[in-house]
């Protein structure tokens, strides 16, 4: 049973429920549906794509996001959207269908300027109540991989509709410490898989958003 490649979605998604995980990922048991809010930032991080490479229009009902969008077009350096970025278990860079891939992320907006890198991310969400750091330092650490001139990386979630911005920034001297830590979150998965035990982990999305119906804690039974 292999989990690779991992992503910062599959790392949360077993934090949550390993058992939901299983069935979820592993089996794929059940089809993720596509909801209205999913659509939304897909079309959104497109546009925004477009508007950055190519200076094109965005449509109408995104236009409250045109001024952040304009702070970042203005920032000097190389701007590279929708940046796929792919490691090995060795943790060399590598592409991201690569047969031997292990971790995969993709970063919305890289600019790249000498030793430093701006790395954002684009969130829909209305609140950024409930942002997640996380995504941000893996998204850091796969950036020092591919661009081994970068030294020091300012990283933000951009949460667009309420033009707020949770940043912090990574400095490449602090790789080996960060790697430590996501490297114990994936070992715990996969270990969960080497073992094939997949305990579940109540909590109130049980009762209403769960799919996984024969687990004993879904509050459809």
């Amino acid at each position: 049973m292999t989990i690779a490649p991992w992503s910062f979605s599959k790392i949360k998604a077993f934090e949550q429920c390993p058992k939901q995980f299983y069935h979820m990922k592993i089996l794929k048991q059940y089809e993720e549906k596509e909801t209205e809010a999913m659509l939304y930032g897909t079309h959104f991080h497109s546009a925004a794509e477009e508007y950055i490479k190519n200076c094109a229009p965005m449509p109408g009902r995104f236009d409250y996001a045109v001024g952040v969008l304009d702070s970042l077009q203005a920032k000097q350096g190389k701007k590279l959207c929708e940046y796929r970025l792919g490691l090995t278990s060795e943790l060399e860079p590598c592409g991201f269908s690569d047969k031997d891939v292990w971790f995969r992320g993709i970063a919305d907006l890289i600019i790249l300027n000498d030793d430093l890198a701006w790395v954002v991310d684009y969130k829909t969400g209305k609140s950024a109540r409930y942002a997640d750091k996380g995504q941000l330092e893996l998204m850091a650490l796969a950036t020092f991989k591919h661009f081994p001139e970068v030294n020091e990386v300012r990283a933000g979630l951009l949460f667009v509709v309420s033009k707020n911005l949770i940043r912090d920034t990574y400095y490449r001297d602090d790789e080996a410490k960060l790697w430590e830590k996501w490297l114990t979150n994936y070992s715990k998965m996969e270990s969960a898989a080497a073992n094939d035990v997949w305990n579940p982990r109540p909590s109130g999305l049980c009762r209403r958003h769960c799919a996984v119906t024969e687990c004993a804690h879904n509050g459809r039974n």
